[in-house]
């Protein structure tokens, strides 16, 4: 799940902003796929593993070797700096990183990104982000308060699963169009009728 242009190419996004069309007919909620490259930049992580091998690095050599204070001062100064060198490179700070800190990361992006994209404007809070972190194998289905009255999560989590399972096939375009109309069959036997326009932009937001 890298490269969100080349998994996502033009066809696939008109494709995906077709099924929300549909999806969104025949009910008041409103309908919004956001595929971001990757949720974080985990600078930090780099930053961390530099520290601790800084700490770390000394002792071996002091019980293990005869090097004096300045050798190993200079080889502590040299795994340091090729420490960072190589977490300079993003899918190798993301593979460091731990599962549960990239999903709580995740997390709160789709968070963020349902405030940022206005999901919370649409009258009667029933607007819904179908959120994909490409990098960290991540999906989430957002509900704004209207939404979340009246549908359990248990029926977002089998829908994010197959959309999973979809995107690690390969297939993400096709799991985001079957991800997006059980979307709509939800929101259409839960909330049904229509606001009479469209709140929100049909189309696949893209974050490189």
């Amino acid at each position: 799940m890298t490269g969100s242009v080349s998994i996502l190419d033009p066809a696939a996004r008109e494709r995906i902003a077709a099924a929300i069309g549909r999806a969104e007919t025949g009910t008041s909620g409103e309908i919004v796929v956001l595929v971001s490259a990757s949720a974080g930049l985990y600078r930090s992580l780099g930053l961390a593993l530099a520290l601790a091998v800084a700490l770390a690095l000394p002792w071996p050599l002091i019980l293990l070797t005869e090097l004096g204070a300045g050798e190993i001062a200079l080889a502590q100064a040299a795994t340091v700096l090729v420490t960072l060198l190589l977490t300079l490179n993003e899918r190798l700070r993301i593979t460091l990183t731990p599962r549960r800190w990239q999903r709580e990361r995740a997390h709160a992006a789709a968070r963020r990104e349902f405030f940022a994209h206005g999901l919370t404007g649409t009258r009667g809070r029933t607007g819904v982000l179908v959120y994909v972190a490409l990098a960290e194998r991540y999906a989430e289905i957002v509900a704004d308060k209207g939404v979340r009255a009246r549908v359990d999560e248990a029926q977002w989590r089998a829908i994010v699963s197959e959309l999973l399972g979809a995107a690690g096939r390969g297939a993400l375009g096709e799991g985001l169009v079957s991800a997006v109309e059980q979307v709509g069959a939800v929101l259409k036997a839960e909330l049904p009728g229509s606001h009479g326009d469209n709140q929100l932009p049909n189309r696949v937001i893209v974050l490189d």
